[in-house]
């Protein structure tokens, strides 16, 4: 193939997005839309109306345009609950995939999607567009170097979600537990629960969380989360988040032995320690001495393309001219950290462990689900995303 042909499933906010911001703007040199899929017709002539391409082929049913022979690739830009299932068809008929995060609700469902990755020929990736930043990546980097030495404490304050009622009133299934699956966690959050496993190296073992729901707005999820977390080495962790907040803070700090690194207003600094504090300690011969440590304001590549970067990845590694970047059975991990949060939260803060006892998690989700209420608002409302996350486009 000279170009991978890409559909996209879902045209609310994400996938119209793509399709103008995107696609239309040409920032996917190998790649061009050809197929858009909705099953709202208000959605669909949002497109027709305003997409600069000519060619789209239009659908209202998913499985038809995967039947089509149009697409090569496809973008699921689905409600939560749905990514496992479109996936799966997408991965059974050997069409490649890229799903919005997060990749479900709960980890049996995300479990089951990755078997069938497994099976398929086709390749799976999730839209972990932080993993893009250069920051992220180059923290990620030093610490898997040992740059930090052993792992001491894990501190990420991401308080700078700051939603309105009208957001949240912008779909029906938008913040339910029967619609949305949860609140802050499964919606804003699930690129700095990838980010704080993926840059760290490693998962908690286990989890106290403490959630609010529907504390600052007329929703029935969670829009406060404090949650503490425990290491297989011993170390801990806290993350804060909110909807609610303003400002709001966005800082992540990873301390070690070795010193620490803080990422803050897209900036990394690393304290970097000249002796590892745990030998220090043991040898010191005074009691308030302390290592020398040296500040160091790490430079990075500055490149930062989040969601076209993983679309132009996805695209030349299919045509065999880069590696893929994102694995999508990585996609489990952040699931099962946020299904562990939210399970603990349910309990009161008692402590869960890592991995999340499924059975137990869907038992309880399937509670909420049960007297969840859809909210009365125009489906039919798309909003622009441009710049919404955390890092915008570059």
């Amino acid at each position: 193939m000279k170009k991978v042909r890409f559909g996209i499933i879902g045209l609310g906010n994400q996938g119209s997005s793509y399709v103008f911001n995107i696609f239309d703007a040409g920032m996917v040199e190998n790649g061009e839309l050809t197929a858009v899929c909705d099953i709202n017709p208000v959605k669909i002539d949002n497109i027709k109306n305003n997409t600069k391409n000519e060619n789209l082929a239009y659908f209202a049913d998913y499985k038809e345009m995967l039947d089509s022979g149009l697409c090569d690739a496809i973008l699921v830009e689905t409600p939560h609950y749905q990514h496992p299932e479109i996936v799966m068809e997408c991965l059974q008929r050997n069409i490649h995939v890229i799903c919005e995060k997060p990749a479900g609700v709960y980890t049996k469902q995300v479990r089951e999607m990755n078997e069938a990755a497994k099976k398929s020929n086709a390749h799976f990736a999730m839209m972990f567009n932080q993993r893009t930043n250069c920051v992220y990546r180059k923290m990620r980097e030093i610490i898997a170097e040992g740059g930090i030495g052993d792992l001491q404490r894990v501190t990420w304050i991401i308080t700078d979600w700051f939603r309105t009622q009208h957001y949240y009133d912008t779909g029906s299934w938008r913040a339910t537990w029967e619609g949305e699956g949860g609140g802050v966690l499964i919606n804003q959050c699930p690129h700095q629960i990838d980010l704080v496993s993926w840059v760290v190296g490693e998962q908690p073992v286990a989890v106290n969380a403490f959630c609010k729901y529907g504390k600052w707005h007329d929703i029935e999820v969670e829009d406060e989360v404090t949650a503490y977390f425990d290491y297989a080495n011993g170390a801990t962790g806290v993350f804060v988040t909110t909807t609610g907040e303003t400002p709001g803070t966005n800082r992540f700090e990873v301390s070690g032995t070795k010193g620490k690194l803080v990422c803050e207003n897209n900036k990394l600094t690393w304290f970097k320690n000249e002796t590892d504090s745990q030998e220090f300690l043991k040898t010191a011969k005074t009691a308030w001495e302390r290592p020398k440590w040296e500040t160091i304001e790490v430079e990075t590549d500055g490149k930062n393309e989040q969601h076209a970067g993983i679309i132009k990845n996805f695209a030349n590694a299919l045509l065999g001219l880069e590696d893929f970047f994102v694995d999508g059975l990585e996609g489990i991990n952040g699931v099962e950290l946020m299904n562990a949060i939210e399970l603990s939260g349910w309990k009161e803060g008692a402590k869960v462990s890592l991995p999340v006892n499924e059975e137990e998690y869907l038992e309880e989700l399937n509670k909420r689900r049960a007297t969840s209420r859809l909210k009365e608002c125009d489906d039919n409302f798309v909003l622009n995303t441009l710049g919404s996350y955390e890092s915008k486009l570059k």
